[in-house]
């Protein structure tokens, strides 16, 4: 009988040709709850700013995972154990760590699901193909989980300098065109080692590590928490919050099954069962964009202009400051749209608001990233550079913003 050939390629335009190692994993990216990454976008609404940032958490997830086999290599050599099964788990966790992502990636996040965060599904999916694959991905779960007994493997998942970092850095700054966001992934993997079950850097590396540091201050800045993308991130979040209230109210509102399902409930942790997690499998960008094109002719008022500022690319204004907004600069705002429209002032509220956003490069009192001297002593990166830049990197900077309508709605 004919079998189905396992072993693919695929060919990347970060790192060229990407192999799947084993028939193990080539089932798993085949499965339906893998392959629905296809559908979630890696950067949200960044599109708005950025045309070419459609790259999807499939891309993400595969680059992640040729990453993870090259650092298993470099670190084999250098004359760490790392066994087959080990590979199998490090390799898995690595590729499943963001299935848990609902619509948009973040910005949907606490929008469609209350008081659960995205890993928390992500361990929800890996159980239950856990089940699937009789019991198959039980080391990946601990290594993701953080409960793994060798220490370094869990920081290659899930640390500040992870093998999901160095490559959402390099693939946004491709797919964006911000060219500072460039870092040599390759190079700082091939300067890991490990040392008394730590990760480290090597000391010849160290100047790979200061460029990835401030490469990720930069992406934040100028795209992560871009204003623009802020904003259209904030109509987001508002347009599943009014549409959850509308139908609470017993208003009905045309949209997919999947999302109907989370717009008549209210999912929490508690509550998020194995019914809910099938369902949410089945939710992606496409019913967001769906919905959202039905709505946008709606009779309420705050969801069909909600809607067609994102769909039109009219967003609301929104400016930055270095201090914390007082209501009263908000005030003015809500009561034009009060007196224009013949809102409410909760309804008003939709299009005017104000919030914080911080961005801190590294956490030097979180999983640090640690230099090996070639004396063999181990120093923090901050201690161990000269770039005095790196001490302002480790502290979080605050910024304020405020959103209001630019024009008449």
């Amino acid at each position: 009988m004919p079998t189905n050939n396992k072993l693919k390629i695929f060919n990347d335009p970060i790192y060229g040709f990407i192999t799947i190692p084993n028939s193990l994993i080539f089932d798993i990216i085949q499965h339906k709850y893998f392959q629905r990454l296809r559908r979630i976008t890696q950067m949200g609404l960044s599109y708005l700013v950025y045309p070419g940032a459609h790259h999807t958490r499939f891309h993400h997830a595969l680059g992640c995972m040729h990453l993870m086999q090259k650092a298993i290599n470099v670190l084999r050599f250098k004359g760490v154990a790392i066994s087959e099964d080990e590979e199998n788990g490090l390799l898995i966790a690595i590729l499943l760590h963001d299935i848990g992502h609902g619509p948009f990636s973040h910005a949907m996040e606490h929008s469609i699901v209350n008081d659960i965060s995205h890993e928390e599904i992500s361990l929800r999916f890996m159980e239950e193909l856990n089940n699937e694959f009789n019991g198959s991905l039980t080391l990946a779960i601990s290594i993701f989980k953080g409960e793994y007994h060798r220490k370094f493997m869990c920081q290659l998942i899930s640390s500040q300098l992870d093998m999901d970092r160095a490559d959402y850095l390099k693939r946004d700054s491709f797919y964006t065109g911000v060219a500072e966001g460039n870092i040599n992934s390759e190079r700082l993997i091939t300067m890991l080692n490990v040392v008394e079950d730590e990760l480290v850097v090597e000391e010849k590396g160290i100047y790979s590590v200061e460029k990835f540091l401030v490469a990720r201050r930069f992406m934040y800045w100028q795209v992560y928490l871009h204003k623009t993308s802020l904003a259209a991130e904030q109509l987001l979040t508002r347009i599943l919050k009014r549409a959850k209230d509308l139908v609470s109210g017993g208003v009905d509102l045309n949209a997919s099954e999947a999302l109907s399902y989370f717009l008549n409930s209210n999912i929490d942790r508690a509550s998020f069962d194995g019914e809910t997690l099938s369902i949410f499998s089945k939710l992606d960008d496409y019913d967001i964009v769906s919905a959202m094109k039905n709505w946008q002719n709606h009779n309420d008022f705050v969801l069909s202009n909600l809607c067609e500022m994102i769909l039109d690319r009219d967003l609301l204004k929104i400016k930055l400051k270095n201090k914390d907004i007082k209501q009263a600069e908000l005030t003015e705002h809500i009561n034009a749209l009060v007196d224009e429209y013949n809102l409410t002032r909760e309804e008003a509220e939709y299009f005017v608001f104000k919030g914080e956003i911080t961005n801190q490069a590294y956490k030097s009192k979180k999983q640090n990233i640690n230099i090996l001297l070639k004396s063999g002593k181990v120093k923090d990166i901050v201690k161990a550079s000269d770039q005095v830049n790196l001490k302002a990197l480790s502290k979080p900077v605050t910024k304020y913003y405020k959103c209001y309508p630019k024009k008449k709605l």
